[in-house]
């Protein structure tokens, strides 16, 4: 729909009846890649996709414009009185109208031609369209619990993260410390020598970079590393392309992915390594952290030839924070949580 970028972030206030005896509802009318979406203004929660090719409307040139997925016979009704969502959903079908072929105009070689163009850009396009709206639109309650699928499979081949009731508290305090509120750190038993950003706020770290640091802010490093590759490549978006775009309509249809479709998906992420993230947004989470960057970096490379900007460019590099990452003791009794 390339005439349609301009209006890619459109919303706008609707009535919706999903049956002629069904109570009216108010909902917020977006655009997704190729539907309009309907969604629940209280909860977020997506209550119907229509299909922006079928949309049709059933009332032309009055107000408010009333429309429906797919003609007189369809039982779902919405009524919308924003006058630009009218106009982009107008311009929707003068853009098919335009590209649809005319008889007598065109040989029947072209229209199968053309056909088969508009197949090929559908089985190509359309899915992944598809998962992107669906890591789009996904709220906070599915990010988290794709994100605890995601680590109970990376847990299949680490062994279940590390708990202690004296240090439990402390690794979500850590994590909240270096990223905000809501965010959660899990400590593996394995040799894992980065760390992993999950979809809801979840981080996992290889216990190597718990109990094998003296130095907090090497951890803390790793984990602001982690959450800037996710800044760059979006944990849950590459979760959902894993799990393929019949799992992410299965999700935007149910709200939950079906079981299996993150099946090997943990050690797909504990193998593969992506990219670095680059300085300029790393140092920024440093500086915002208030963490040094000079410690991380010399994990990395212990000559620091190889992390040298990070190096000379440490936020902190002349003087320290203003609060440690961790306190002292804290770290002390954070660093057993793995211990036997």
């Amino acid at each position: 729909m390339t005439a349609l970028n301009q209006y890619e972030r459109l919303e706008a206030s609707g009535i919706w009846r999903e049956t002629p005896e069904a109570q009216r509802r108010d909902v917020i009318v977006s655009f997704g890649d190729a539907t309009l979406v309907l969604t629940d203004p209280r909860s977020d929660t997506p209550l119907a996709h229509w299909s922006l090719p079928a949309v049709t409307r059933l009332n032309p040139g009055q107000m408010p414009a009333l429309y429906s997925p797919g003609g007189d016979g369809a039982d779902e009704e919405l009524e919308v009185e924003d006058d630009l969502m009218i106009s982009a959903i107008e311009k929707v079908h003068r853009v098919i109208e335009a590209r649809r072929p005319h008889p007598g105009r065109l040989r029947q070689g072209i229209t199968l031609a053309g056909a088969l163009a508009m197949l090929a850009a559908a089985v190509l396009w359309l899915p992944p369209a598809m998962i992107r709206h669906a890591a789009k639109v996904a709220p906070p309650a599915q990010q988290s619990d794709i994100g605890a699928r995601v680590l109970a499979q990376i847990e299949q081949t680490t062994g279940t993260a590390c708990h202690r009731p004296s240090a439990d508290a402390l690794s979500g305090q850590f994590a909240e410390r270096l990223l905000g509120p809501g965010h959660s750190l899990h400590i593996v038993p394995t040799a894992l020598d980065r760390a992993l950003a999950l979809p809801g706020k979840i981080t996992v770290v290889g216990d190597r970079l718990v109990s094998g640091q003296a130095d907090p802010e090497v951890t803390a490093g790793h984990v602001l590393a982690a959450q800037a590759t996710a800044q760059r490549d979006d944990p849950l978006l590459q979760a959902l392309r894993y799990a393929g775009a019949r799992a992410s309509f299965y999700l935007l249809t149910t709200g939950a992915l079906p079981e299996g479709a993150l099946d090997g998906y943990g050690e797909v992420l504990l193998t593969q390594e992506p990219a670095p993230p680059g300085d300029e947004p790393l140092l920024a989470l440093f500086s915002r952290a208030g963490v040094p960057s000079q410690p991380y970096a010399r994990d990395l490379d212990p000559t620091g030839e190889a992390t040298l900007a990070l190096i000379e460019a440490d936020p902190y590099r002349t003087a320290p924070p203003a609060a440690p990452v961790i306190e002292e003791r804290y770290w002390t009794v954070l660093r057993t949580i793995c211990a036997d």
